[in-house]
């Protein structure tokens, strides 16, 4: 792309009082006068005409009002994940896969793309606040570390929200489960079983959840905390909470633990926390073990894991906490952990479900297996234990 032309675009967005968030329309019609003049011109034989002016238009209009040559990668259903370790390093992940791409940008444009990507999130990017996690309009959540923190540059990831499944139906479509499995899912969440989904980086946990929450009846309350806005439920009665970092006083901040907090003043039926990452799991289990029914995410290797983090997790909450509290609530609250996983061919599918018996012997909780996918069914194991 012509950068003098896209200058030239940028200078008249300015001139003419454009908001490129709100009217892209108007970017076209800037872009496609810059286009015309050139083009103009070109008969004067002072520039050289352009191969394909609809073309230019349009990179013109990426690199004005959208995210200059990442934005193919934004309107590619198949792209996953955008990232850039350097300027010149910009990665791709399609069908679970990584690809180099042939982008190349330099320091100060991938300053202005973050730049522009937090213009309309309402966060921060500085020294006081090397890291920031935000949402981009269409659902895309960003996550960037300044240089300094993060070496030689700036680090970028974006994991696009891409919509392949809303309901445990689209699940069996795509293989995740089967009909069995979803059959008994739906069977837990309409019986008001408190479920934590389980995996790994872009193992489908988000999407999982959603997908169970649309088997949430409509005349339920549902309310959702998270650190960033990922979930899409289609529920009538849905309230969705975010967090909110410090502003520059380092005030105002918002926690994850303050959310799990407020959401038990909004009259829900059912509660669901993003993932569960650290003190904020002894605020869910105490929400869970008021009887209210939830569900929730937790990064693991296994289902076994994830019940071993739900036990070490609150004792972060402060040294009044003992595991003597944890175990035995974590034993009476959860009911199912299901961990689903991405295969090298970048499907995801659920791999296990245990069920959590509520019986424990001293610090140790008894689970049974309910279906694992390597016997390509349901199943029922002997119970096993987690210490």
């Amino acid at each position: 792309m012509d950068q003098a032309l896209a200058q030239q675009v940028r200078r008249l967005v300015r001139e003419r009082r454009i908001d490129p968030a709100d009217d892209i329309e108007a970017v076209r019609a800037a872009a496609a006068d810059v286009v015309a003049e050139h083009e103009a011109r070109s008969l004067t034989g002072a520039v050289r005409s352009l191969d394909d002016p609809d073309v230019v238009v349009g990179q013109l209009v990426a690199d004005a009002a959208g995210f200059g040559p990442l934005q193919r990668f934004f309107d590619d259903d198949d792209v996953e994940e955008i990232w850039i370790n350097e300027p010149d390093r910009v990665f791709i992940a399609r069908d679970g896969r990584h690809e180099l791409t042939s982008v190349r940008l330099t320091a100060e444009r991938v300053r202005e793309l973050v730049e522009r990507m937090l213009s309309s999130t309402g966060r921060r990017l500085d020294l006081s606040q090397p890291f920031v996690d935000a949402m981009l309009p269409g659902g895309h959540r960003l996550h960037v570390a300044l240089s300094g923190i993060a070496r030689d540059f700036t680090a970028v990831n974006i994991r696009k929200f891409v919509t392949k499944a809303s309901s445990l139906d689209d699940l069996i479509s795509l293989g995740t489960i089967d009909t069995e499995l979803a059959a008994l899912l739906r069977e837990a969440v309409l019986d008001g079983n408190n479920i934590v989904v389980s995996g790994g980086t872009q193992a489908g946990k988000t999407t999982l959840v959603n997908c169970l929450a649309g088997a949430i009846p409509g005349s339920q309350r549902l309310i959702s905390v998270e650190e960033v806005f990922e979930l899409r439920c289609a529920h009538p009665d849905w309230v969705a909470l975010q967090t909110r970092q410090a502003g520059l006083e380092g005030t105002g901040e918002i926690t994850l633990r303050t959310l799990v907090k407020e959401a038990l003043r909004m009259r829900p039926s059912r509660i669901i926390v993003g993932e569960v990452r650290a003190a904020e799991a002894l605020d869910l289990l105490l929400a869970l073990n008021a009887g209210l029914p939830g569900m929730a995410t937790v990064h693991a290797s296994s289902a076994l894991q994830a019940l071993t983090k739900l036990c070490t997790l609150p004792l972060l909450a402060g040294e009044n906490i003992s595991a003597r509290f944890v175990v035995p609530t974590v034993a009476s609250c959860v009911d199912l952990v299901v961990h689903t996983a991405i295969a090298a061919d970048g499907r995801r599918a659920v791999r296990e479900v245990i069920r959590v018996t509520g019986r424990i012997e001293g610090d140790v909780i008894e689970t049974e297996t309910v279906y694992d996918a390597m016997a390509g069914r349901r199943t029922r194991e002997e119970p096993a234990w987690v210490h």
